[in-house]
């Protein structure tokens, strides 16, 4: 039957929520098309891609589902949840749906996408991107994404898991790993966290990780923090950027109240 197979066109950027997806796909060794979204231009907010998204945030995509009609996706872990649900008919990267396994498997994709995730996003942002130098908000987001690293490292510590829910790499793990390669640009030491930097390196050997974190743009977090001089360039260019985009969205909201 033709609408069972993919169709399927991610719609992103190089970013920790953008490769979720394409390493997810590259792992479980699906054909797909790639959109590359310029959010420096404020792409995903274009009428097509609000359609899509009305959200106006990237990871999104889009698939022909069962019913022969166009599917629209967003949310990283929604994206990541149907593409496992529809696609891993061999649990590649996930679990049963109701068993054990599975729900433990969820528990981690949550923890990720509503707190180490917004957390880390904030960090980013009061230490790279505000417009002033606000301690209080840097030593906040920082000391709480550092906390959500302990209890991942500790996890891993204790269990002697390889990946978050035993010796299988899962949709939890390729959730959290964009984050976490990219720690040190939200501040954070990853060496303070030893059992997660050996994670780190492990999911980093994966083959599909190492394909899919270039999409649609070379992953090169780890060479720019490396470079202070780039790395301070990089920072003021998209400080730009977050503050204009912050402030259009702020005048279209005052203007449709």
């Amino acid at each position: 039957m033709a609408s069972q197979e993919p169709s399927i066109t991610l719609y992103t950027t190089q970013t920790p929520n953008g490769i979720k997806i394409s390493i997810t796909l590259e792992e479980l060794g699906i054909p797909y098309k790639v959109q590359k979204i310029d959010i420096s231009k404020n792409t995903q907010k274009e009428p097509w891609f609000l359609a899509i998204n009305p959200n106006g945030r990237i990871p999104a995509l889009t698939d022909t589902f069962t019913d022969g009609k166009p599917i629209n996706l967003f949310e990283s872990g929604s994206i990541m949840q149907y593409l496992v649900k529809r696609y891993d008919r061999d649990y590649k990267i996930s679990y049963p749906e109701g068993t054990r396994e599975w729900y433990e498997m969820n528990n981690w994709l949550f923890f990720q996408n509503a707190g180490l995730g917004p957390m880390q996003g904030q960090a980013n942002h009061f230490t790279r991107y505000a417009p002033e130098h606000i301690e209080y908000g840097v030593n906040r987001y920082q000391n709480e994404t550092r906390r959500l690293y302990g209890v991942l490292d500790k996890h891993l510590e204790s269990t002697n898991f390889a990946y978050l829910t035993g010796e299988k790499c899962t949709i939890a793990d390729i959730a959290h790993w964009g984050w976490v390669a990219s720690a040190g640009w939200a501040g954070i030491d990853i060496d303070e966290f030893p059992a997660l930097k050996a994670w780190e390196d492990r999911m980093a050997a994966r083959p599909g990780v190492e394909k899919g974190r270039h999409v649609p743009d070379p992953h090169k977090v780890k060479e720019l923090l490396k470079d202070k001089a780039k790395m301070e360039q990089h920072a003021a260019d998209a400080k730009k950027w977050v503050q204009a985009g912050m402030k259009a969205d702020a005048q279209k909201s005052s203007t449709s109240d």
